[in-house]
């Protein structure tokens, strides 16, 4: 199967040498190619380049985007997508004053969504988790990073991993499974946190890799959770077992586990929306990729990451969704675009980079998408008819994407 795109407007996220992530300054420079051609065969992307260079070959098809940007599809490396119901109500309890952590004090929170999951069935959890997946594609996600940890007993961890297990078999995007048995400590551990840490690495993370069913393993390190040392624990044992560590650190103090990051080598660092000078400076010449999450500020009006803070220090910068139910009920990749923009301070360039080359490396998937390369999968965003590519994050409430295409595919 051979497609060619025409008359491209402008090819965004152009990469002839290999590029793993972008740092500092390189996160301004985003190489693009106008009045631009795109040549796609096998689901590959096979040739690019101007118009004028553009080669007589046969083709299946011929696609003219007159008017039009074409870019990488978004790659998001952080998602909770797999959960029961939503939690609405909790909504409301926020807007009537109450924080993140007064509702999960009163059962609310992680909790509250374990209790749904646990009682619903597999199938069903699959058919849920199903449209909301097809639901961001259409959005323009093309590579995506799906967590466990709103099952907090073994059984129902492994059956939200068997769903994504699933929906991978099913979906020709890529996606890659997160075991985070270690989101929140259930209710029935309540007085004795450290029996449900050895639960995690003495049973659910031999389990997990045993049945090959995560690539990477997670820790929700902040007060009231798991502290620095749990951390380190459950990162070490996950290691042992082939799993990358990722962890979720600094939504709201900081204790040391961008630290603790650094030091088992975690692929990435979550949130962030509280850093300190010296959580920088640990994250300076390093291979862990900070990762913010700015539709969860919006949702809990808590504090934006600092990325321009980040950045002008000559960080690497990712951003993802944290879609979930409780504190980023959407998966709008764009959005997220967006408020990077308007709220973090970050260029339209920045911005896409961060959603684009930066999330595949923060998914481990820097080789496979994330930029318009010979070699990599034919994962592209065919805008509407607009003016430049600084309009995505600019029109902050309108979907811009035309059509969506995974491995050559309209979706």
């Amino acid at each position: 199967m051979r497609t060619l795109f025409k008359n491209i407007k402008e090819l965004l996220q152009v990469r002839n040498e290999a590029v793993s992530f972008l740092s500092g300054d390189e996160m301004k420079e985003l190489p693009t190619i106008k009045d631009a051609y795109l040549l796609v065969e096998d689901g590959l992307i096979s040739d690019f380049g101007p118009m004028a260079d553009c080669p007589e070959v046969q083709t299946d098809e011929v696609i003219d985007a007159s008017g039009k940007i074409v870019l990488p599809t978004w790659c998001d490396s952080h998602t909770h997508l797999v959960y029961a119901g939503n939690r609405e109500g909790e909504f409301v309890d926020k807007i009537n004053g109450l924080t993140y952590q007064e509702i999960a004090n009163k059962g609310g929170g992680i909790l509250n969504s374990a209790k749904k999951l646990q009682e619903t069935s597999e199938d069903d959890l699959y058919e849920q988790t199903k449209t909301r997946l097809d639901e961001i594609m259409a959005l323009g996600t093309g590579a995506v990073e799906i967590k466990s940890g709103y099952g907090l007993t073994l059984e129902a961890e492994l059956k939200m991993l068997s769903v994504i297990k699933r929906l991978r078999a099913n979906h020709n995007l890529p996606i890659k499974a997160t075991f985070l048995g270690a989101h929140a400590v259930p209710h029935e551990y309540k007085n004795n946190k450290g029996a449900y840490v050895n639960h995690i690495v003495n049973e659910m993370i031999p389990l997990v890799a045993e049945g090959n069913l995560a690539d990477y393993i997670d820790v929700f390190c902040e007060e009231g959770y798991f502290t620095v040392e749990d951390t380190e624990r459950i990162l070490e044992v996950g290691k042992q077992y082939g799993l990358v560590p990722k962890i979720h650190v600094n939504q709201f103090t900081s204790i040391g586990g961008v630290q603790a990051g650094v030091k088992y080598n975690a692929l990435s660092v979550d949130h962030l929306e509280e850093m300190r000078d010296e959580d920088i400076e640990a994250l300076k010449g390093t291979q862990t990729m900070p990762v913010a999450l700015p539709g969860c500020s919006f949702f809990l009006s808590i504090p934006y990451t600092p990325g321009r803070k980040m950045i002008d220090a000559g960080l690497p910068l990712a951003l993802a969704t944290d879609y979930n139910p409780g504190s980023s009920p959407s998966g709008n990749m764009n959005f997220v675009v967006s408020a990077a923009c308007i709220k973090m301070k970050l260029t339209p360039e920045e911005a896409i980079n961060a959603a684009t080359i930066n999330g595949a490396y923060a998914l481990g998937l820097q080789d496979e998408v994330g930029s318009i390369s010979k070699g990599k999968r034919a994962n592209i965003i065919v805008t509407k008819n607009i003016n430049s590519y600084g309009f995505i994050p600019y029109s902050f409430g309108a979907n811009q994407v035309e059509a969506v295409y995974i491995n050559g595919i309209k979706i």
